[in-house]
């Protein structure tokens, strides 16, 4: 089922919110009750979006963060986009683009040099909000921390983007390929699942989990797999260490490790990686070979390629995917 998100790293990337348990059941999502009051806050949010006024096509768009860059260009906005965050890297095609700082600080010199006449954050800071609304900087605000704001995030980035008929084709599409994969998962024994989000480099130690309410979270239990760090006491990301995963002892262990680095850096690194975790022979995971590494930005952007994600995690859990 559905429960509610949010992910993921120290700099950049993370995501979306969009409606409630009953917007999701009636497009064929099982949904945790728990959840209720966050999509309860998607479903205003979603309510507000359709209640903005039409914008003329913006001509000059600013991207501050990954997904909302990948949004852009599933909309057909891709060639309005003049500038955007450090980290964003697809499609390949914006790797050329200025950088405008990062999700956390965003850089406003660089955004008003570009004369941008559409600012798209993530995290709005005063600072930088007073200075958009000074220069006369038309901007909103994207709320991110869920699978449904990534819903959100699609209308909100139509609508201002003069789309807004592009957006439910799109939701269509992620939610019916979502449904499917669900579907397939459903069928397949569940597999006890430990997602490690960060820990120190070279070392299996300082480990930041994946835990409750959180967009991976979601995600992994649409593709099938159980989350052995899900209990609703626990934080979104819990830090443990070593010990917790010899006594968990998952089926499977995903890393996603390295997440600041290119796709291409983490490739590289992936067979260090997985020597570290090979070390721990005792781990049900380990000897079955059921240690992955999570190499795709895929994996890291919730937005238009949720569904390639959700997909990678099914092949993981399943034993289809890359193994140690």
């Amino acid at each position: 089922m559905l429960p509610t998100l949010g992910f993921i790293q120290d700099d950049d990337c993370v995501f979306q919110r969009f409606s409630f348990h009953a917007r999701l059941r009636s497009l064929g999502f099982a949904v945790d009750t728990r959840s209720r009051r966050s999509f309860s806050i998607g479903l205003l949010l979603a309510a507000l979006a359709t209640r903005l006024p039409a914008q003329a096509k913006p001509q000059r768009i600013v991207s501050t963060a990954p997904s909302i860059t990948e949004i852009l260009f599933a909309l057909g906005l891709g060639r309005q986009v003049v500038g955007v965050s450090q980290y964003c890297d697809y499609p390949p095609e914006v790797q050329k683009l200025p950088k405008v700082g990062t999700y956390v600080k965003p850089d406003a010199e660089a955004i008003t040099r570009l004369r941008p006449d559409l600012v798209i954050l993530q995290r709005a800071a005063s600072e930088l909000t007073n200075r958009l609304t000074a220069l006369h900087l038309q901007f909103i605000e994207i709320p991110h921390g869920t699978l449904s704001d990534v819903f959100t995030g699609i209308q909100l980035i139509a609508k201002a983007g003069g789309v807004p008929e592009n957006a439910p084709t799109l939701i269509r599409q992620i939610q019916s390929s979502l449904d499917e994969i669900q579907a397939k998962a459903k069928a397949l024994p569940s597999s006890r699942v430990l997602v490690i989000a960060n820990r120190r480099q070279g070392t299996l130690t300082d480990l930041v989990a994946i835990g409750p309410g959180n967009y991976v979270n979601q995600i992994l239990e649409i593709a099938g797999g159980r989350n052995v760090l899900s209990e609703p006491s626990l934080p979104q990301y819990p830090h443990i260490s070593m010990e917790t995963v010899l006594r968990e002892n998952p089926d499977v262990i995903l890393d996603l490790t390295g997440t600041q680095k290119t796709e291409a850096q983490r490739q590289a690194d992936s067979a260090t990686t997985l020597s570290l975790w090979r070390l721990n022979t005792g781990l049900t995971a380990v000897h079955n070979g059921h240690v992955y590494v999570g190499t795709s930005n895929a994996l890291l952007v919730p937005g238009p390629r949720t569904v390639e994600a959700t997909q990678r995690l099914f092949d993981y859990i399943h034993g289809i995917g890359n193994p140690s």
